[in-house]
């Protein structure tokens, strides 16, 4: 059978899909182009039959083609980001076990080598695509679709594993949930590596027919300028995001501020999660731009599960209340349900959660409860809406939206050679939510500034996981055990 998604696209023909910095394309286009990919992929086989592939492409309308084309060929699609070093790109395509790589010529010079290296088909985007589309196989719903790595407990990134069925479950509920409608305009700024901006802007605005406007990257004045066309209905981001779009509109001359708060009043729709948002940063916003902005809840394996509402009250400091056929629950440490008032575990069930953790049985069987997955959050519930207290687990970090582990870092860090032990920790912090910070014991008569130490860790880590301050201590805090109290390591960055 076809994928809903491309009958859907199929019965939209010439309407705009994808609008870019230079061009407009049109669902028919996606569809013709995607053909072409997943023909090119394919290379006489007739089913790629899961095969798992990596790319590399910048946002656009070659991501949105590419990712379509993996899909229709019946593979599996594995997007990397494009901003993660070499270490992080080789571990990724190692992991899956990826057959193919595809990248924007951009990024051949990173990525050919560890393709050759690992004898893995390499396609860059600037080659030529076949002419005629050769007979597509059937994908049926329950197959694998997307591989997106997040950080776990245990250190290094997990494939979470999602089928068809999973994606089409989490689109239409927030289609639902958040009114889309093929008349709606996004402006797409998020990373695709990401379930924020792969599901919830994306794959959401392509299911409803709509308009997606994608950014090549996030940039402050090129938003606003967007929105001062006045032609945008949704808008969704971190809360770091929209503390960056305030500080833009701060600094802009007094007539331009008004133009541009007068055109966010013409949007239906802003949004903001990945990250617990700011008081101050949703008041500002709402001073700014007229907008109370929609808070909700999800993560890579379970889509989205909570949501304040479209229409009625939104309240500050809460992530609202179920999505459509999603289960909820809090439950206490024996796995207990728990009653409104006391706090407890997130836990959550329906058929937007992940199939499993890539060739991780173990992991995945320990990440359920009765068929509930666990979500390592603690949240309350006071007037029937959901508000998050935070991670159970201090190994996890939430900075700028993303979720990233504290032992991934350390792991990273033992590498330089002036590290004798270190600690990570986030720190609370008003524009990324949490600070990523490293406490460092040095060995004998060595020293090491902040510049020194980054520059060589962005060899090693994505850049928003490297630390953005550095203790240097005699040694580091630890209880009658010897194991290391993270609580004590954070508030040595209070002073």
């Amino acid at each position: 059978m076809n994928l809903p998604l491309i009958t859907r696209a199929d019965e939209q023909g010439e309407r705009i899909a994808i609008v870019t910095a230079d061009r407009r394309f049109t669902y028919s286009d996606l569809l013709h182009v995607s053909g072409q990919i997943a023909t090119q992929l394919l290379n006489g086989a007739s089913d790629l039959q899961e095969q798992r592939v990596a790319f590399l492409i910048p946002s656009g309308f070659e991501y949105v083609a590419t990712q379509w084309g993996i899909w229709r060929a019946g593979g599996i699609a594995v997007p990397l980001c494009v901003s993660h070093p070499r270490p992080e790109l080789e571990y990724v395509i190692t992991d899956a076990n990826a057959s193919i790589v595809v990248a924007h010529p951009s990024f051949a010079a990173l990525l050919r080598p560890i393709a050759e290296a690992a004898s893995i088909r390499f396609i860059l985007t600037s080659e030529l695509l076949p002419a005629q589309i050769a007979p597509l196989p059937e994908v049926d719903g329950t197959r694998r679709a997307l591989i997106l790595y997040t950080s776990g407990t245990t250190g290094k990134p997990k494939g979470v594993v999602t089928t068809h069925h999973n994606i089409q479950a989490q689109v239409t509920s927030l289609i639902t949930a958040w009114g889309w409608s093929p008349d709606d305009r996004i402006l797409h700024v998020l990373p695709l590596h990401h379930i924020h901006g792969i599901i919830n802007v994306l794959t959401c605005a392509l299911w409803a027919g709509a308009e997606c406007h994608m950014l090549s990257k996030f940039d402050a004045e090129a938003v606003w300028d967007r929105v001062a066309e006045a032609n945008l209905t949704l808008f969704m981001a971190v809360p770091t995001i929209y503390a960056k779009l305030i500080a833009a509109w701060e600094k802009a001359a007094g007539d331009r501020q008004i133009a541009l708060s007068q055109a966010c009043a013409g949007l239906r729709l802003m949004v903001s999660g990945s990250a617990a948002l700011p008081v101050q940063v949703l008041e500002r916003w709402q001073t700014i731009s007229g907008h109370f902005l929609l808070e909700r809840y999800g993560m890579t394996e379970i889509g989205m599960a909570l949501s304040n509402p479209l229409e009625g009250q939104r309240r500050a400091g809460y992530v609202g209340t179920p999505l459509p056929h999603v289960e909820v629950r809090l439950v206490d440490e024996s796995g207990v349900a728990v009653p409104p008032g006391t706090p407890g575990e997130i836990q959550v069930k329906g058929p937007g959660v992940f199939l499993e953790y890539w060739q991780k049985p173990e992991a995945t069987a320990k990440a359920f409860q009765d068929g509930w997955f666990c979500t390592g959050d603690f949240a309350i519930v006071e007037q029937d809406c959901y508000r998050i207290l935070g991670r159970i687990s201090v190994d996890i970090i939430k900075t700028g939206g993303y979720k990233v582990s504290a032992l991934e870092i350390e792991e990273a860090l033992r590498q330089h050679p002036d590290i004798q032990e270190c600690a990570v920790v986030g720190v609370a912090d008003q524009e990324w939510g949490e600070r990523v910070c490293a406490a460092l014991v040095l060995q004998a008569d060595r020293d090491l500034t902040l510049e020194a130490f980054r520059s060589w860790a962005k060899e090693y880590l994505a850049v928003y996981k490297v630390p953005t301050r550095i203790l240097t201590i005699g040694e580091l805090p630890r209880n009658a055990m010897g194991k290391v109290t993270k609580p004590a390591v954070a508030k040595l960055f209070d002073s």
